[in-house]
């Protein structure tokens, strides 16, 4: 009797797996995936079975998601969207999926991504938003990522990145960044000495090469000197909001280009101050110099006193005797004088 109930709750479980396959997608049962790849899909099924553990819905033609997307599927732990026309994500588009470790948005045509769009993953380990259209990212997409060991966004058209999101996820391991429009100025700066602690720790990344200014195109970051890097220039708030208390200011205000500051930060050569390691090189080698001419100084001397010496022994015999004779003369003129 056991026996045939627990067959029995086995045909009923395949058959809802069976019945709430979606009709263009293959589920398999024995891993819980689903795959719906290269369907010309417009939008994420709704009948996804429950149980669903890996989705893949990668080559389709999906533009956008909406709020609570994947509500269906909320035991989600990989998630392929890879290769569709993405290019706009609903802030709750992942809510619900807590589970959820492996996300895959490479090439689409994302341009931005909204602050906190990824606060309902905290076991997210992987995301990748490399090949889009991304020119910012938000200080912060989420809680804090304690367990993301992968962050991927090369092949953007990221200027800058701000070192507080980097900071937020403090397991990372590998990190890619290479082949964005990156702008090596002081906005920079932060990203780079946050890259010298990653590498430091033993964190592995591709490097960022510079885009712009001319000076540094091609240059990768972590090889300019950190003695290049001028402070960021802020605005006044005083002299701001005397401006819009003018009268008339609010009519004729134009509002500044945010190029202003960064042409006023951008790296401008200039003469590398000497650190301590310079110092002391330059001490080292001032001293071998000094010690040097020294003695060269110490060898002429010696040489000079030589050469008089001898100069002196090869002429005072024949002095001598010159001058004996003169003295014995004086001698006698004085014993004469008294008579």
């Amino acid at each position: 009797m056991k026996g045939e109930l627990l067959l029995l709750s086995s045909v009923i479980f395949l058959l809802q797996v069976v019945c709430c396959c979606p009709e263009k997608c293959r589920c398999h049962s024995s891993s819980n995936s689903v795959d719906c790849s290269q369907q010309g899909l417009a939008e994420i099924p709704s009948d996804l079975p429950p149980q669903t553990l890996t989705l893949h819905l990668q080559d389709n033609q999906i533009h956008q998601l909406p709020a609570f997307a994947f509500r269906s599927v909320p035991q989600l732990t990989t998630l392929n969207l890879c290769n569709n026309s993405l290019s706009n994500l609903a802030p709750g588009a992942f809510h619900g999926l807590r589970h959820l470790q492996v996300l895959n948005l490479t090439q689409n045509s994302l341009h931005s991504l909204e602050s906190r769009l990824f606060h309902s993953l905290p076991q997210l380990r992987e995301l990748d938003l490399s090949s889009n259209n991304i020119s910012y990212l938000p200080t912060s997409l989420g809680e804090p990522w304690e367990n993301l060991t992968v962050f991927a966004v090369q092949q953007n058209q990221l200027q800058h990145l701000d070192r507080v999101l980097l900071e937020s996820m403090p397991g990372v391991r590998l990190l890619f960044l290479k082949d964005n429009l990156w702008k090596c100025n002081c906005h920079l700066l932060g990203l780079k000495l946050w890259l010298e602690k990653f590498i430091y720790k033993g964190g592995i990344t591709d490097g960022v090469i510079c885009a712009s200014p001319d000076t540094w195109k091609g240059k990768d970051l972590l090889r300019i000197p950190h003695e290049l890097y001028q402070p960021c220039p802020f605005p006044s708030p005083d002299l701001e909001s005397s401006e819009a208390q003018q009268p008339g200011s609010a009519h004729w205000a134009v509002p500044r280009p945010p190029e202003s500051h960064s042409a006023e930060c951008e790296l401008k050569p200039k003469p590398r101050p000497a650190n301590l390691r310079h110092a002391m090189a330059t001490v080292i080698i001032t001293g071998i110099v000094c010690g040097i001419v020294c003695l060269m100084m110490l060898a002429a001397a010696i040489y000079g006193c030589t050469y008089a010496a001898i100069t002196a022994k090869h002429h005072g015999g024949p002095l001598a005797q010159t001058n004996k004779p003169a003295t014995t003369e004086g001698k006698e003129l004085f014993d004469i004088s008294p008579a």
